[in-house]
């Protein structure tokens, strides 16, 4: 085995759980990342995999896998960033080991992030909303699992991986209803539940008790839905909701989105960004005001505070004679 190997070996059985105690979860995908990146260089190179070694991984064979993931996979600068991330832990654990592969992992280790452009957000209006919750079918069981699901995560703004770890000890519809989870970097968190969403829950919870399982949301054998299964429910229900709000044809609508939903719907109603922040489990504000951007009815209205006095707000309307003149030129 060789030094490559080894460390490889250490970081991913003993290293990342005992001494980092990292997440399932980031454990898997800068395994992910390790396991793409030998095959690249393997089928690059043309040496066996068993046969890597750090004087393969040089920055300029690393820079070529994050151009490959870009270029070749169709993967977003975001995501090329969090492989570069995955090289850079497993490296940077081995260089005291191996000081004779210094220079070579230095190299590395210095590869710049790709600068990222952040999107405008994109969330649901009220009558997008109602449109999506009255989608599922509530004729049948799915349905009506499918309204409770859509209905909690609009409302507390879960994460897709908090929705799916969620189980009945999570959820308290008694006094104080709330709903409790470990989100993004362990973070407990209890989310309030209002009146409505309490009403749909216990209707939900009365036929869920009918299932195995603890999972608070499951499929038909009592196991917790997937990731991929939440997106595909989602995604059908959007097709149904699109008859009735054709809107929704111009969006591009995950589950991601309804979190951005609940934000906005927080926002609007005039709720502090520092209290969104603790609301949607963001360890500052700083993710938060992404969202003070994405409102252009709050931006009109700070452009309206700076009229000066006497001049009513509303968009400029020129007179009849001036557009004639003007058209006429």
């Amino acid at each position: 085995m060789n030094a490559l190997a080894t460390s490889l070996q250490i970081y991913f059985t003993t290293f990342a759980h005992t001494q980092r105690d990292l997440s399932v979860n980031t454990i898997a995908s800068y395994r992910d990342t390790w396991r793409m990146l030998l095959k690249y260089l393997s089928e690059t190179l043309r040496i066996r995999a068993d046969a890597l070694d750090f004087d393969v991984v040089t920055a300029l064979n690393v820079t070529g896998f994050l151009d490959h993931l870009e270029h070749d996979r169709g993967n977003s600068a975001k995501t090329r960033n969090t492989r570069l991330t995955a090289i850079r832990a497993v490296l940077g654990r081995a260089l005291p080991e191996h000081p004779e592969h210094a220079a070579t992992i230095v190299q590395v280790l210095a590869i710049p992030p790709r600068r990222t452009t952040r999107p405008l957000i994109e969330f649901l209006t009220p009558v997008e909303t109602d449109a999506l919750l009255a989608a599922p079918d509530q004729q049948t069981w799915t349905g009506r699992r499918d309204h409770a699901l859509l209905a909690i995560t609009i409302q507390t703004g879960l994460r897709i991986s908090e929705i799916c770890s969620l189980t009945f000890e999570d959820i308290n519809l008694g006094t104080g209803a709330h709903i409790a989870c470990t989100g993004k970097g362990r973070r407990q968190r209890i989310t309030p539940l209002t009146k409505s969403t309490v009403t749909t829950m216990k209707r939900y919870l009365t036929e869920r008790a009918n299932h195995p399982g603890t999972a608070l949301f499951c499929g038909p054998h009592g196991l917790p839905l997937s990731r991929d299964a939440l997106e595909h429910r989602l995604a059908k229900h959007l097709i149904a909701a699109e008859s009735t709000c054709p809107s929704f044809s111009a969006k591009h609508v995950t589950m991601h989105t309804l979190r951005h939903t609940t934000a906005m719907n927080l926002l609007i109603a005039g709720v502090d960004v520092a209290v969104i922040a603790l609301w949607l489990g963001h360890s500052d504000t700083h993710s938060t005001d992404a969202y003070l951007h994405a409102d252009l009815a709050m931006k009109q209205a700070a452009i309206d505070r700076t009229r000066p006095p006497g001049i009513t707000a509303g968009t400029y309307q020129p007179e009849p004679d001036i557009l004639a003149w003007l058209t006429s030129l």
